[in-house]
């Protein structure tokens, strides 16, 4: 019932660090791992276990000294019905510790059992091969045969039979006299099969090898468990899935700010056209096609030359050929919200603000269509933030992004035509950090950030850009012209020092540019574009 990839970890070769075995020695070449009589343990874990008495048997792990052998109760002379008295989600487990946890679930679920599955704490191999067999009963860990509850367990439960792993023969005949034994081969490459999706409770803790071994305890009962090491967007796609379809999710690791909030998106379950919630992901190529414009005007770009829903069928149109590297496409608006203008306006910034409304239904067309939004600032002699918080309503979408154009950025005293606008990098950063607060806030996927450059003057201190993890920060070389010339340009933005820092985006002009470049000249470029726009 365990399908994250992380639970294939049961079958690695390393011990089980939360577990660290208590014998002082390797095991000898003639004794079969995992046997700590064989293994040359320390004082009273097997010379003395051997000639200890039994008290009984369901106290503290290890408060009572055991007999080194259990004998088998008198076989149960009615039928009996030893399902589980509990589901995972009804359950609490301390996971620190799966020794222990082994026991508790073991007394807290079953009043008998027709199976015991028996391996040693530290052998995630043997724990993997006994999890995928199925077993009719609780799994219970060991790391010695001194302990009174596995011989006062073992008595309660009356099982039928002992399903063990990871055990010599010889030590079973002298330690488990009188049950019917099932030995299983230690199998490394064992792994658990698929179980039942949504899980009733996931557990998330902070090391592989304890998700592996708490997994496949909590496995009969529905439950699963993930191993969080640091970004759980890198988690692979199965382990995303238990996560997003948990009836709940218990977290015992500290996380950190950045997980916990990606953990909340994931579990969430809202996701970025295409899928995912990451905008650019190294291992898979999201590339986005977009067309620029006005919705109320076709005089500034090709967006406005058409409605929504004509604008998605010519989208289509354009986007033929970007896929030609395997790059999944993704198709977008990329719509001027705010658009510069020769005259100062009422608030005096030459930049007129687009209503929400003329806005809204682009973005609603866009979701209906499984698309991606790009809302694009040009906002004269006031600052980029001022402006973006206008838009603020549209941004907490999670299919909303924003564009930041310098180009229309002016000082104060300077008019639109006379120069090419600048912005630094501290302006830059306000809107990044109070885009990144409302992606963490709504639980949102990551966001786009596209910052529009020709010129080296247009960003000062480029290299300062922050880059947190709710956003993906691209740099789109939008210069028109001859196709040599918007080649040097690129060359010349994509080869600076800080170029590995950004994505990087490319734009076409229908017009402007002599000629267009194709969608195969666009993707021979380096670095590879992953936003392409046309106007």
């Amino acid at each position: 019932m365990l399908a994250c990839a992380a639970l294939a970890l049961l079958c690695s070769a390393c011990s089980l660090r939360l577990l660290e075995r208590t014998e002082t020695q390797e095991p000898s070449a003639t004794a079969e791992a995992g046997d700590p009589a064989a293994a040359g343990t320390t004082a009273g874990a097997a010379g003395t276990a051997e000639a200890a008495s039994t008290t009984a048997a369901s106290g503290a792990t290890g408060t009572t000294a055991a007999s080194a052998t259990t004998e088998a109760p008198a076989p149960p002379t009615t039928v009996r019905d030893c399902s589980p008295r509990a589901s995972a989600g009804e359950i609490s487990l301390d996971t620190a510790d799966a020794v222990t946890l082994s026991f508790d679930i073991s007394r807290t679920l079953y009043g008998c059992a027709e199976e015991v599955g028996l391996a040693l704490a530290w052998s995630p191999d043997a724990i993997a091969s006994l999890a995928a067999q199925e077993l009719r009963g609780p799994l219970l860990l060991i790391e010695s045969w001194s302990s009174a509850d596995l011989a006062g367990e073992i008595r309660r439960l009356a099982p039928e039979r002992i399903v063990t792993a990871g055990f010599s023969e010889q030590i079973l005949e002298r330690r488990l006299t009188g049950f019917a034994i099932e030995r299983v081969r230690v199998d490394p490459p064992a792994t658990l099969p698929p179980g039942d999706v949504p899980y009733q409770r996931v557990w998330v803790v902070g090391d592989a090898e304890h998700a592996a071994v708490l997994g496949a305890l909590v496995r009969p009962l529905g439950g699963a468990a993930v191993a969080v090491t640091g970004d759980v967007w890198a988690l692979t796609p199965a382990e995303l899935d238990v996560l997003r379809g948990a009836a709940s999710v218990e977290v015992h690791t500290d996380l950190g700010s950045d997980a916990a909030w990606q953990l909340e998106v994931v579990r969430s379950g809202a996701e970025l056209p295409g899928g995912g919630v990451l905008i650019f992901d190294r291992d898979r190529t999201r590339r986005m096609v977009a067309m620029y414009g006005h919705p109320t005007t076709s005089q500034l770009g090709v967006l406005g030359e058409q409605g929504p829903a004509e604008g998605v069928e010519r989208l289509r149109s354009i986007a033929e050929g970007y896929d030609a590297d395997g790059a999944d496409v993704v198709l977008a608006f990329e719509i001027i919200a705010t658009v510069a203008s020769a005259q100062a306006g009422r608030d005096g910034d030459y930049s007129n603000e687009t209503a929400l409304d003329e806005i809204r239904p682009w973005v609603e067309t866009a979701a209906a269509n499984d698309m991606y939004v790009v809302l694009d600032l040009q906002p004269g002699r006031t600052d980029f933030l001022t402006q973006a918080k206008q838009y603020e309503e549209l941004l907490r979408l999670p299919h909303v992004g924003l564009a930041l154009d310098p180009e229309w950025r002016l000082k104060p005293g300077q008019v639109h035509l006379r120069q090419i606008g600048t912005v630094d990098a501290a302006e830059i950063n306000e809107v990044v950090r109070w885009l990144a607060e409302i992606v963490r806030t709504e639980a949102l996927p990551q966001k786009l950030l596209v910052l529009h450059q020709f010129r080296f003057s247009m960003i000062t201190n480029r290299e300062l850009i922050e880059t947190p993890p709710e956003l993906a920060v691209l740099v789109h070389m939008d210069g028109q012209g001859p196709i040599n010339t918007k080649y040097s340009t690129w060359e010349a933005l994509t080869g600076e020092p800080d170029t590995e820092r950004f994505w990087w985006g490319w734009k076409n002009f229908y017009d402007e540019d002599s000629p267009t470049p194709t969608a195969s000249q666009v993707l021979a470029l380096t670095p590879l574009p992953l936003f392409v726009s046309y106007q």
